[in-house]
């Protein structure tokens, strides 16, 4: 949040015929600026558990709290973040801090680490990276900012309760951005605990421009927009081959030196079947960039063979690389039907599909693939792919097709691309 002084949104208020005190008195008027999902929940919670991405509104919501805290002299309070020096920049300087949205005239001091309002109250800043520096302060109401990256989250949080005892009703507001730590997903599950989702674009009126093309738009649909964008919680089998911090976002990758369609076939194609896993990949020096997951179901035959084809044509891509376990010849058969000029590799799985796919998660671990955006049903596919070779019970077909374009890339020099070969 800006200071007042150059705010747009004061200078429409003067535009509209508003005394400059007055448009200063809207701004600071949180009532009114204020999104329902920033006010605190209703009911007896202890911790309110606010879970947004990035620039929704957590850090005002959070700085807001504590105004009003403090205005009703509760007394004393906390802010933690991941250290001191984070903290304050953060909390208490940043655009939307504790020092931003009170008036000139009633913001509190700052002095080393700690805040001091002109009516007695005091709130101690801590870092969340020393856990011991919270044996010995107690307090009425806790702040904890971005708790999902705090390095020693358990120990800090742990100590800050015992700390967290003054007052007829101690309280604690958490803002971060989520991730899956055995922190989170505690909380979470408390029945103390009360959850408020935000995400980025409910707070696009503040933000810039700039922001909202180059960032919001480039990682909409994402996993990693998911998580940082729409505040979404993003958890990962713990036996896994693929995590979710191994997918890279595809820069510009340049010119692409290989691409392949790598089509996984249904054993039918009724309601019922398997979907048919379509991916395309393209190498690029050393590595691989995951270009398109055209996978669906139900998959009748002809129906998957015109979407490899068209992915063939509209990929500009080498060659089509199917697997004929099921369908032998009948697979080659059904692209040529679609168009005869197609190139197709066929290959033969003769080992299981965990197997199979070690080498290619390990490509992953190593930074060598990235993905282009709007890749989130194959994320959570590769993410749920179990030792049993499924994924939450079903048959992992766009790992599957994952599996055999990487496999067919990366396993092939990086020769210059000569179509139909």
């Amino acid at each position: 949040m800006p200071d007042a002084s150059n705010n747009s949104e004061i200078s429409e208020r003067l535009a509209a015929g508003l005394s400059v005190k007055e448009a200063r008195d809207a701004y600071y008027s949180w009532p009114l600026l204020a999104r329902d999902e920033q006010w605190p929940p209703r009911g007896d919670w202890t911790t309110w558990l606010l879970v947004g991405g990035r620039g929704s509104g957590k850090t005002r919501a959070g700085a807001e709290w504590i105004r009003r805290l403090a205005w009703r002299r509760v007394s004393p309070l906390v802010l933690v973040g991941e250290t001191i020096v984070e903290a304050i920049d953060v909390m208490v300087k940043g655009p939307s801090g504790v020092l931003r949205v009170h008036p000139p005239e009633d913001r509190p001091l700052l002095r080393g680490n700690r805040l001091i309002w002109s009516n007695g109250v005091e709130a101690l800043i801590l870092g969340a990276s020393d856990p011991e520096r919270f044996r010995g302060p107690q307090f009425a109401a806790a702040w904890c900012d971005e708790l999902a990256k705090w390095p020693k989250a358990e120990a800090a949080w742990d100590m800050l309760q015992f700390g967290l005892r003054l007052g007829d009703r101690p309280r604690q507001l958490v803002t971060t951005t989520p991730r899956a730590t055995r922190l989170m997903k505690r909380l979470m599950g408390e029945p103390e605990t009360a959850t408020t989702h935000m995400t980025t674009r409910q707070n696009d009126e503040w933000l810039a421009n700039s922001f909202l093309r180059a960032v919001v738009a480039r990682y909409t649909g994402s996993v990693l927009g998911r998580q940082e964008l729409e505040g979404e919680l993003i958890e990962d089998r713990p036996d896994a081959l693929w995590t979710r911090s191994m997918f890279r976002a595809a820069a510009d990758e340049g010119a692409l030196e290989r691409i392949v369609v790598a089509v996984d076939p249904p054993v039918s194609g009724h309601q019922r079947s398997d979907a048919c896993g379509i991916v395309v990949a393209g190498r690029v020096g050393e590595g691989a960039v995951v270009l398109a997951d055209l996978s669906f179901a139900p998959a009748a035959p002809d129906a998957w063979a015109r979407r490899a084809v068209s992915a063939f044509h509209e990929y500009g891509a080498d060659c089509i690389v199917a697997e004929v376990n099921q369908g032998g010849d009948m697979v080659k058969a059904v692209i040529a039907q679609e168009d005869a000029d197609v190139p197709v590799r066929a290959v033969r799985a003769s080992r299981g599909k965990w197997v199979r796919a070690e080498p290619v998660a390990a490509l992953y671990a190593n930074g060598r693939v990235a993905h282009r955006p709007g890749l989130v049903a194959l994320e959570d596919e590769m993410c749920a792919f179990g030792a049993d070779g499924l994924a939450e019970g079903r048959s992992p077909d766009r790992v599957d097709a994952l599996v055999w374009a990487l496999t067919e890339l990366m396993a092939v020099g990086a020769a210059p691309r000569v179509r139909g070969t």
